[in-house]
């Protein structure tokens, strides 16, 4: 897998299928149809891997519907199923990033920064695939937050 690939990894929900990274022709235009077209289909892989788990998810909770005598058979139970809800709340908010993403393609808007215009970049595109800022803004933005942390 390579660095791009593996940085694709929602937390600690689940990771997305590897992909080939994009390699622009040496007059390739930014955001190109073809630059367009691949991470189109990094955000629907991606979103479709996590629709998956939740299919499962709920079966699981369908299946897994036994009532258990043993107090810490029963517990041990419900702790696993609070934390795959859990898991399966903040890929829920991912989906709804990733449905933004692909708003953002169909809009013309995807790969540009949302405070100062200026590209994001494939590589970091690549690695968090619903970036909305560029790594200058995300750090300042990064930066504040953590001011009104210590405040």
């Amino acid at each position: 897998m390579t660095d791009s690939a593996a940085a694709l990894q929602p937390g600690n929900a689940s990771q997305i299928q590897a992909f080939e990274p994009y390699q622009p022709g040496a007059d390739e235009e930014y955001m190109s149809p073809a630059q367009v077209a691949h991470f189109r289909k990094i955000l629907t892989d991606w979103r479709n891997e996590l629709m998956a788990e939740v299919d499962r998810t709920v079966q699981n909770l369908q299946v897994e519907n036994v009532n258990y005598s043993d107090p810490n058979d029963r517990a041990s139970l419900e702790t696993d199923m609070g934390l795959e809800l859990r898991a399966r709340d903040r890929e829920r908010k991912l989906i709804r990033k990733i449905n933004q993403a692909l708003a953002r393609i169909d809009a013309g808007e995807y790969g540009y920064c949302e405070a100062c215009g200026v590209e994001i970049g494939l590589r970091r595109l690549e690695a968090r695939p619903t970036a909305t800022l560029c790594i200058d803004c995300k750090t300042l933005e990064e930066k504040r937050e953590r001011q009104m942390a210590q405040d």
